[in-house]
């Protein structure tokens, strides 16, 4: 039986509920086998559903019970205001890129790629592997399981002669914390961090998060100027740059080689670390990233490539390759904050990479990724002509529009939800204030056939903020 016959039987079982007194006895599983014409595992996930909502009680050997309905009241939580106090970081707010829209809107607001550019095969495959193996009930090392330790160190070694060691290798669930802990190891609470503007809205939460002061440097379709990178690190006294050279989100810049190995340059004269975030590694279309970190065999960069976006959302992996004292301060962090990361995680992220359809799937990958972006791309050159495409990103997930002076962006966001189409404000990008208005489309979402509808809508919108 499909999902939707136990959502059915819940729908029904769950008006019997409702005047039903408290106590009353559900019917027996045969019963309602019978009733339904449903199989007893359909049946038993529908009392089990009931069970978490509260509906209901079960009595092993008894029966299952209707339970009693508490009384309402209102909740005085009042004396939290003291408890807590103000918040230290008052602008750090939950992003509209981590907003799980309903299946009926043109979604182009996510941070995600669409579940079918994903390698489920691969993935629920290396889950049923892992269940059985030793990852299920071992405790793993905290910097990580030394077989994916080596193939993150084998997988950046690849691109140069810096080549790392599986023991420069630490693995965390997840870029977000991987930021977190790199940002509180290398900079440390009131203390400068350099950004390009914009960038990651989730490296500017995290700088937030560990007390961080950021200091903005404007960076446009090819990256920053390595002068302006310069001058910010000589009057902050910064010990530590966060960028993402390889297809960054929200432009889709992409440093060339020269502008590299100039930026390489001045981290190394201020004695200082370049936070490479490459996390748009999987996700080349016309191009491939070329990690700074290749580059460098003196400890400057601290290298971070997720897996999460690339094998699944359910696969929070990443591996942070830093060298000397800076590795031994990240994994001193992770030791305090979460202890090691899901040895059953770990094992499956490492099954999916190490296969032989691992390759084939990014060959793939690669040519849905150009379609879709020359969809949206067409789509938004079409219906939303006042907005101008910065570029044409070479790999990534998004697009980064530029639209018209004086748009107000809270009200085209608002305008576009009303009518099924989510979008991103591109307000949320900046460390500072904006420069301009800006839109982030992500060209991996679900349904590409909508993505004109989608770019119509939007036009449509700015449209109706230029009338007078």
């Amino acid at each position: 039986m499909s999902d939707d016959s136990s959502a059915r039987i819940v729908a029904d079982l769950h008006e019997w509920i409702a005047s039903a007194p408290p106590g009353a006895r559900l019917p027996s599983t045969r019963s309602l086998v019978a009733r339904y014409a449903a199989s007893p595992v359909t049946v038993q996930k529908a009392v089990r559903a009931l069970g978490a909502r509260g509906l209901v009680e079960s009595r092993p050997g008894v029966g299952t019970f209707v339970r009693a309905v508490p009384t309402a009241r209102p909740n005085d939580y009042g004396w939290q205001t003291s408890a807590l106090g103000a918040p230290r970081f008052r602008d750090a707010r939950r992003s509209t890129a981590l907003r799980t829209a309903p299946n009926d809107v043109i979604a182009l607001h996510s941070g995600y790629p669409d579940r079918e550019l994903l390698p489920e095969r691969l993935v629920r495959a290396a889950f049923s592997r892992a269940a059985r193996g030793d990852a299920a009930v071992r405790r793993p090392p905290t910097a990580g399981l030394p077989e994916l330790q080596a193939w993150f160190a084998a997988e950046l070694g690849a691109f140069g002669a810096a080549r790392p060691s599986a023991g420069d290798v630490v693995v965390f669930p997840g870029s977000q914390s991987a930021l977190s802990t790199a940002f509180r190891a290398l900079v440390g609470p009131d203390r400068p961090l350099l950004v390009e503007s914009p960038t990651y809205w989730g490296a500017l939460l995290a700088a937030a998060q560990v007390g961080v002061r950021v200091v903005p440097v404007p960076s446009g379709p090819q990256g920053p100027d390595p002068d302006e990178v310069a001058r910010a690190f000589a009057s902050t006294g910064a010990r530590a740059f966060y960028a993402q050279p390889n297809f960054a989100n929200p432009t889709g810049a992409r440093w060339s080689p020269d502008l590299a190995d100039r930026v390489l340059d001045v981290v190394r004269r201020h004695g200082a670390f370049l936070v490479e975030d490459d996390w748009a590694h999987d996700f080349g279309i016309t191009a491939d990233p070329v990690p700074i970190a290749a580059r460098d065999d003196g400890g400057h960069v601290v290298h971070l490539r997720s897996l999460t976006k690339s094998v699944s959302p359910a696969v929070r992996v990443a591996g942070v390759v830093a060298r000397g004292p800076a590795r031994e301060r990240i994994l001193a962090d992770v030791e305090a904050v979460s202890m090691y990361v899901s040895g059953v995680l770990q094992a499956v992220a490492l099954d999916v990479v190490t296969q032989p359809a691992w390759r084939r799937y990014r060959r793939d990958l690669r040519h849905q990724l150009a379609a879709r972006r020359d969809l949206l791309v067409a789509a938004v050159h079409e219906h939303v002509p006042t907005a101008s495409l910065t570029a044409v990103p070479q790999g990534g997930l998004n697009l980064w529009l530029r639209l018209p002076d004086g748009t107000d962006l809270a009200r085209l966001v608002r305008d576009c939800d009303a009518a099924g189409v989510v979008i991103a404000s591109g307000d949320e990008w900046f460390p500072a204030e904006p420069t301009a208005p800006h839109l982030r489309l992500n060209f991996t979402g679900p349904d590409p056939g909508a993505f004109p509808d989608g770019a119509r809508v939007i036009g449509r919108a700015l449209a109706d903020q230029a009338r007078p």
